[in-house]
Order: C-alpha cells, then sequence, then structure tokens
C-alpha cells in the first residue's frame, strides 16, 4: 500500500468517523490527509516532515476557516433556539391542589395529575388550592395567595 493511498484512508475514515462524533473537527483532519494523499499521489511531495506540515496546514486553516459553517449541517435542531419555557419554569404560577397537609412546612399537591412533594410557609390542609413559586426539579414551592401574572416586560 502506497503511502499516497495510506493518507487518503485515513482522511475517509476520519471524515466518517465524524458521523459518531459531533465535534466537527475529525472532517477537518480528514480533509487534511485527504488532500496530504493527492499532493503524495501527484508526486508534488515527498518528504515526509513536510507530508505532516501539510496536513497540520491544510486541516488547521480549513477549520478556521469553515467549522461554523459545516457544524450547523451536523447539529440540527438544538432546543437552545427554542423559544419556550423549559419544562420546570412552565409550572411556575400553575393552580395546584393539596393531597396531604403540610406539617412544618411540607406537604403533598397534585399538578397536572402527578402528586408532587411541596413546600410551603403557608399552612394548607387537604383540598386547599395553593400556587407553585417555584420548581427545584421533583419538589414545589407553593403558597397560598396567587402570584401576579408578569408581562414579557416583567410589569404586573
Amino acid at each position: 500500500m502506497s503511502i499516497a493511498l495510506l493518507w487518503i484512508l485515513v482522511g475517509v475514515v476520519l471524515i466518517l468517523s465524524e458521523l459518531m462524533l459531533t465535534s466537527v473537527v475529525a472532517v477537518f483532519l480528514g480533509i487534511g490527509a485527504i488532500v496530504t494523499g493527492l499532493l503524495v499521489h501527484w508526486g508534488l511531495i515527498d518528504e515526509m516532515s513536510i507530508q505532516f506540515a501539510v496536513f497540520g496546514t491544510v486541516s488547521l486553516v480549513t477549520l478556521l476557516l469553515a467549522r461554523g459553517r459545516i457544524k450547523q449541517w451536523f447539529t440540527g435542531y438544538t432546543a437552545d433556539h427554542d423559544e419556550t419555557k423549559p419544562n420546570f419554569q412552565r409550572d411556575i404560577g400553575a393552580r395546584v391542589t393539596v393531597v396531604k397537609e403540610f406539617k412544618h412546612g411540607a406537604g403533598r399537591v397534585l399538578l397536572n395529575g402527578v402528586q408532587w412533594d411541596a413546600f410551603s410557609e403557608d399552612e394548607l390542609n387537604v383540598g386547599d388550592t395553593a400556587w407553585v413559586i417555584a420548581n427545584e426539579g421533583i419538589q414545589l414551592t407553593v403558597q397560598k395567595k396567587r402570584m401576579p401574572v408578569q408581562t414579557k416586560e416583567g410589569n404586573s
């Protein structure tokens, strides 16, 4: 196997490995390897040190010039572009029903058909209505008084 073919095969493997990775770096190393392999095949470079220099230079230049544009092809849709609130923020302001009396500030509430552990500074009894003021993952903080509705500008 010639050194030119080896460079080209390494380049193809690197580009294909990008299908498994999402860093969008291996594709540029693959381009550098393929360009180096072609230059060796055409007899434009011979020495191993020049081959590695070409490989490094082409990989770095293509990485710096095109990574941002090409990365968009590989990433697809991400939640970062979603304008809606995350699930835990959607619950804030929601009405809940108390299903277990609050003792020492702790009880249980029903939100969207699911029972949650909850905390409150208010006295709450079974059947009372409360409002979610915070969501700490698996526990809610609720209060008896409804929070004012916030507009986008933060005015009530």
